[in-house]
């Protein structure tokens, strides 16, 4: 008996656990070794074959996911021999594991049901509890999404990149932008004054709202029927509308039209630049502002 044998029999006594498992954990470890090394060699080879860098991302995810089935099917043909005699062992430890491990089990399944039933996918604008992103990688136990809105207006990036846990698929509703058929509903609120000649002010509205999203109803049309088959989706109206309310100050005209989610601050700005020009040449028209009037009775003549 060599002296590497001798420590290793001193090890497994020590540790009171059975024979031979000490190979199975050194075995395990030259097994993560050469995983680690075959993917960091491999993410090499990607990089420079392949130029594109969305390709060159989903390549790497996939060699990845392939070279961890491997090594797990490698470190399952080392226990495996040894099975009978850890049964009792593994049944005690697995006890404390499935207490200790629900939330990473909980992550794992999360993620099979999002590449299963696909809520969303890679590049998908989503909103899951109060956190809002475009979703930039699906990962086996968390998901991660380059946050948009919170402190900055109208859906735009923050800049900050979110971790979240794939379990929470299963607590939350998951609101996705772009599932449906690529477009959302956007409204705009212009008020003027009673005073104003309210109806040519919303003919304006539609004339230049139309000329911003006419290009879009054709497009949006196609795009439904094709996700009819998996979505019962109708709408009634799909081109621009403005609606009229009135309000404290005076009437409020609602400009509503369909955009790209990640258009919607661009979209929407183009359009009130068209509005303050329109609106700048029409003497009848006057946007509406909180004002406060003074009625003096003696001044108009009014009885004490």
């Amino acid at each position: 008996m060599g002296p590497f044998d001798r420590f290793e029999g001193a090890v497994e006594t020590w540790l009171d656990i059975p024979p031979g498992v000490t190979d199975g954990v050194l075995a395990t470890g030259a097994v993560v070794l050469a995983y680690l090394v075959l993917d960091r060699l491999g993410r090499r080879v990607v990089s420079r074959v392949v130029g594109d860098q969305s390709l060159r991302f989903q390549v790497n995810k996939a060699l990845g996911y392939l070279l961890g089935i491997i090594a797990f099917a490698v470190m399952l043909k080392i226990w495996i021999h040894g099975i009978t005699g850890l049964a009792t062992y593994f049944g005690l430890l697995s006890a404390g594991l499935a207490i200790a491990l629900q939330d990473p089990v909980a992550n794992f399944a999360g993620w099979l049901f999002i590449i299963v039933r696909r809520p969303f996918g890679v590049g998908d604008r989503i909103q899951i509890g109060q956190h809002t992103g475009d979703v930039i990688d699906i990962r086996p136990f968390r998901f991660v999404m380059m946050e948009v809105g919170n402190w900055v207006k109208a859906d735009q990036s923050t800049g900050r990149v979110i971790h979240v846990p794939n379990a929470l698929v299963f607590k939350n509703p998951v609101a996705n932008y772009d599932e449906a058929f690529g477009y959302i509903w956007n409204e705009l609120e212009i008020n003027v004054s009673m005073e104003s000649d309210w109806k040519a002010a919303k003919t304006e509205l539609l004339r230049i709202v139309a000329e911003h999203a006419e290009h879009l109803t054709a497009d949006v049309a196609e795009r439904i029927r094709l996700a009819a088959d998996s979505l019962h989706i109708k709408f009634g109206k799909l081109t621009p509308v403005v609606w009229t309310a009135v309000v404290d100050n005076g009437v409020r005209l609602t400009v509503r039209y369909l955009c790209k989610p990640r258009e919607r601050r661009s979209s929407a700005s183009e359009i009130w630049e068209s509005v303050l020009e329109a609106f700048a040449k029409m003497p009848t028209v006057d946007f509406a502002y909180p004002t406060t009037r003074v009625f003096d009775g003696v001044a108009e003549g009014k009885p004490r």
